[in-house]
Order: structure tokens, then C-alpha cells, then sequence
């Protein structure tokens, strides 16, 4: 399939790359600064520019958002909503239809009503980026012409895990995935799995969706 992938040279968006590349998919990928890699057309853009980032996505069968203005970005809550609205915008003037965006976990619900960012225990310091991804998916849930999926990771999904690509993973929706320690747990590698699996046996369409071990 012909993939974009914006965000490319993330923490999750070189994994997914990694993952889509390994499996012979030809993938664009999109970033503020591109890097080089084998069998990778890499494409610099900015993607507060519709018209110019619509160009770059037309004629792929798929785009995977995984956007982060960055987490020591003061305003990363703005940039946020900002930047995926206007990603948003540049898909459905693209005419792809298919539209993977990668979320946040902060609002998968723990309890009836109650997400997991509004949680007493929840890091004060993501509190902004967990609140702005949480708004994006209230935007998203508002499109009726993509096909899209937005991606929530388990709650413990970060550069600690060691665990690697085991392929393995259980799938949920607006629930976390608990395993039996009641610890909702995924490598980057498997995030990677989970999207690249997705992309080929797509299984969610217009929802929120997650997994974890």
C-alpha cells in the first residue's frame, strides 16, 4: 500500500514507520526535519499548511498522524489542536479517505464517566497535552467523510518499556487493557504492530480504539 506517515521522526512515528517499511509498504514520510532512509521517500513539510501538505498526501490509500509539536513545547496544547485540525483538513483535501491519527491515553475511560486524565493520580504536567488530545478526539468524532481511527496507546506506553516487539497485544475501545497485574502495558514496537495491522485488516472505522498486552 501507499502510506504517509506524518510525524516520521518521532518516538511513535519512526517506530510505525519501522514497522509499515519491514512489511514492504511504500511509505512517505513526513517531517519538520527528514531524515534518509533506504526505500523511504522522505518529504519536508509544514503541517499548518493545508494546500502545501494536501499536495504531498494525494494519491496514498492511507495517512497515519503521529503529530507531537513536542513535549517541552509550552504551548503544545495550541499546537496541538491547531496542527491536527489543519492534518485533518489537508486528508479530506487530499481525497484520501483512509485517516489513522495516534491519540493519547488520558481519555480512555477507568470508570463509567470518568477518564483517566480527570483521575486525581493523573501527572500534572501532561495534564495540557492529555486535555487537548482528549478535545481532538471530541473534533474527530464530529467527521463524517474520512475513515478514520484514532488511536489511543496503553497507559503505559513511553521510552522505559523494554519488552520490544513481541506481535502480541489485545485490543479494546474506550476501556483501557488491563492484563492480570491490572497494569495496561505496551511497547512502541507493538503500538507499531497494532497500527500496521490495522492498516492492513482495518477493523475500526470512525471510532477510538487501543491495546496493550
Amino acid at each position: 500500500m501507499k502510506i504517509a506517515i506524518i510525524g516520521a521522526t518521532g518516538f511513535v512515528g519512526s517506530a510505525i514507520l519501522n514497522e509499515l517499511a519491514n512489511r514492504n509498504h511504500e511509505i512517505t514520510a513526513i517531517a519538520r526535519t527528514p531524515k534518509e532512509t533506504p526505500n523511504v521517500k522522505w518529504v519536508a513539510a509544514d503541517i499548518f499548511n493545508i494546500n502545501s501538505l494536501s499536495e504531498i498526501l494525494k494519491n496514498n490509500d492511507i495517512v497515519i498522524s503521529a503529530y507531537n509539536p513536542g513535549w517541552t513545547n509550552p504551548n503544545i496544547a495550541e499546537d496541538f489542536i491547531t496542527g491536527s485540525k489543519a492534518i485533518q483538513q489537508a486528508v479530506k483535501k487530499s481525497g484520501v479517505k483512509r485517516f489513522i491519527t495516534i491519540g493519547g491515553g488520558g481519555s480512555l475511560y477507568i470508570a463509567p464517566n470518568i477518564q483517566l486524565v480527570d483521575t486525581p493520580d493523573f501527572p500534572k504536567e501532561y495534564y495540557a497535552a492529555a486535555a487537548a488530545l482528549r478535545e481532538y478526539l471530541n473534533i474527530i468524532k464530529e467527521e463524517k467523510d474520512l475513515d478514520w481511527a484514532f488511536f489511543s496507546p496503553a497507559i503505559e506506553m513511553h521510552q522505559g518499556i523494554t519488552t520490544g516487539r513481541t506481535g502480541k497485544y489485545r485490543l479494546g475501545l474506550d476501556n483501557p487493557v488491563f492484563d492480570e497485574n491490572q497494569r495496561s502495558i505496551l511497547s512502541v514496537e507493538d503500538l507499531a504492530v497494532v497500527i500496521a495491522d490495522e492498516v492492513e485488516t482495518p477493523k475500526h472505522h470512525q471510532q477510538r480504539f487501543t491495546a496493550a498486552y
